[in-house]
């Protein structure tokens, strides 16, 4: 089992006919991702990478079964590809487009919410179910099958903790990167109910960084759910200054709950194992593997 994606969904790329969308697609298919088709507005009958594409969502989702979509769109189309979507019935949707219009962005949430589609994004990397199915920028080589789920905002951290993961002889679940916008989707709460009831997810791993209060109130709920599992965080920028962005539009410290250094206090005080630097994440996964 695995969460979002898997070995039976049915993937979709909206806007499969551009560089990007083509490289997406040569790329899940040459790891065995179940691509079925791509969508593209005004080019359905073409091919593309050998799969089929439909001039609208209805139409994929009618011939192919489409379960994920991938949407690789501009950022003023984002939220016109999400509501297509959502509307055809897609189950989840991954925006990898960053800069959507925040306005667009709350009302991808609402139609989200109505249409019950779950959204990852916008400007998330996407998700990986090593060996069954990669909807993501992730490379099949860096991400090591295992029993550990996860999640995070950034899709550059969590290819350097994957990375360190490897060399440890970790692997994961699932990978679920949120996407670093200001309004996102799923996020870290979500995400980790996902986790908690998979059950080919044995341990748990939260990469947070500056902005926002989500893995907080993630790592609260596990706690008052028991700590059913074992849970290891990692939050980025602790030596992040107030007001100031840090690589996206979502890094950034409004408040001081908000900060990397408090964060990590009060994961810590909740009963995460929690890494003060990124390369002591596989030896707390560890440690938490061998506590469990």
């Amino acid at each position: 089992m695995s969460i979002l994606v898997s070995r039976a969904s049915s993937v979709a790329i909206q806007g499969i006919s551009g560089s990007t969308g083509r490289l997406f697609a040569e790329r899940m298919i040459a790891s065995g991702t179940p691509l079925t088709c791509g969508v593209a507005p005004g080019r359905g009958g073409l091919e593309v990478a050998g799969v089929p594409v439909y001039g609208s969502m209805a139409e994929a989702v009618a011939e192919c079964g489409v379960t994920v979509s991938l949407m690789i769109v501009p950022p003023v189309a984002a939220l016109g590809a999400f509501t297509e979507a959502a509307e055809a019935g897609v189950r989840t949707a991954v925006s990898y487009t960053e800069n959507v219009p925040v306005h667009d962005a709350v009302r991808m949430l609402a139609v989200g919410r109505a249409r019950g589609t779950q959204l990852l994004g916008p400007n998330s990397a996407g998700v990986v179910s090593p060996g069954k199915a990669n909807v993501s920028d992730l490379l099949d080589e860096n991400v090591r099958h295992g029993r550990i789920g996860v999640v995070s905002k950034s899709g550059t951290l969590t290819y350097e903790v994957l990375d360190l993961m490897r060399i440890a002889g970790l692997g994961a679940s699932t990978v679920v990167c949120l996407g670093g916008d200001p309004v996102v989707g799923m996020d870290h709460v979500t995400v980790l109910d996902h986790f908690l009831r998979d059950d080919a997810t044995e341990a748990v791993l939260l990469i947070g960084e500056i902005g926002g209060t989500a893995e907080i109130a993630a790592t609260a709920r596990w706690a008052e759910l028991g700590r059913p599992k074992p849970l290891t965080a990692y939050v980025a920028g602790q030596s992040a200054p107030p007001g100031r962005r840090m690589g996206h539009a979502g890094a950034i410290v409004g408040t001081p709950a908000e900060s990397g250094a408090v964060k990590s206090r009060v994961l810590a005080s909740l009963g995460a194992r929690v890494a003060t630097v990124v390369t002591d994440v596989p030896e707390l996964l560890v440690a938490a593997g061998d506590a469990a």
